[in-house]
């Protein structure tokens, strides 16, 4: 299983939460349950359609729901790559009903092109051998009946389409899924281009559920100032030591009793405990531009600089 399926590998990441969001944006879509087949199509090979279309079928599956992805990509499908799973028997030998010798594979059991992956709840048909004609085995009332069939097994079924720019294969699917998700990727997807696709599509009845734009760029920065999903070690790398003993000083700091003068306290900046006793007694600013009494904040940085001392002592 590659690296590519973050949702599993990294579940904490903001990313994986991303997919988390479009996930439940889809279910807010699907109010009346109505919603069960999915398409996932870009305009131009290179855009992420099929990473997409993996880590959000991860993200139903990780929800509960029994999820199979169909790699409809027959010329270039990489599904069975992504999950490290074998690339025939597929989709293209069940609806010829032929493999790559052109045998009969009989399509009468449906399990023998459906493959578990290591993940709980989801499944996948491999694109199978490269047929000469996929868009016409597309057309074919099979396909319709492939996907009557796994309804009966699945809660939600993802395509993986083709880019709809090239070949008309997605196109073809858009009439037969409930909605269609179009991947773009920033700075790279042209807007004739995607203007078109969704001319494409409207224009022979099918359905779209929004738009994806993938390759966003972001700063390291930034990925780290994030609130909640951030992480606390990172932020810590490259500061001095002393620097760290000040950030854990501010947490001790918030008193349990909270008091008229312990509220007033809690104002007070970490910048402003890194300067010097003597500008501390004159700046310590509070609520109302009050001031603490001197004796009471000599007597809080006296604590103050013990702590500072004891944790300079720990990290020697």
């Amino acid at each position: 299983m590659k690296k590519e399926l973050i949702v599993h590998q990294d579940p904490k990441s903001p990313i994986s939460e991303i997919f988390r969001t479009l996930r439940t944006n889809i279910q807010f879509m699907n109010a009346k349950g109505k919603l069960r087949t999915i398409l996932v199509t870009s305009t131009l090979p290179g855009e992420g359609k099929s990473w997409v279309s993996s880590n959000l079928a991860v993200t139903f599956a990780q929800a509960g729901k029994r999820v199979v992805i169909i790699d409809a990509d027959m010329r270039k499908g990489r599904q069975y790559s992504i999950f490290g799973l074998s690339p025939t028997p597929g989709l293209s030998n069940y609806l010829s009903g032929m493999d790559s010798d052109y045998n009969d594979v009989g399509t009468e059991n449906l399990s023998n092109f459906v493959q578990k992956t290591d993940i709980e709840n989801l499944s996948i048909i491999s694109a199978g051998n490269v047929p000469p004609n996929p868009s016409e085995l597309l057309i074919m009332t099979k396909m319709e009946e492939l996907l009557d069939k796994l309804k009966e097994s699945y809660d939600i079924i993802i395509i993986d389409g083709t880019p709809s720019q090239l070949v008309t294969d997605s196109l073809i699917l858009t009439r037969l899924v409930d909605t269609t998700l179009i991947v773009t990727a920033s700075k790279q997807t042209k807007k004739e281009d995607l203007k078109k696709v969704i001319s494409n599509i409207k224009h022979v009845g099918g359905k779209i559920a929004g738009i994806v734009v993938n390759k966003m760029e972001i700063s390291a920065k930034k990925y780290n100032e994030t609130y909640y999903y951030g992480s606390t070690r990172e932020s810590q790398r490259g500061k001095s030591k002393s620097e760290k003993i000040y950030q854990r000083t501010a947490s001790i700091i918030q008193p349990r009793n909270r008091s008229k003068e312990n509220e007033l306290l809690e104002q007070t900046s970490i910048e402003e405990i890194k300067e010097e006793p003597k500008t501390l007694e004159k700046n310590i600013k509070i609520k109302k531009k009050e001031e603490i009494s001197l004796e009471k904040t000599t007597d809080i940085l006296n604590q103050i600089n013990q702590y500072l001392d004891e944790e300079k002592k720990n990290l020697k």
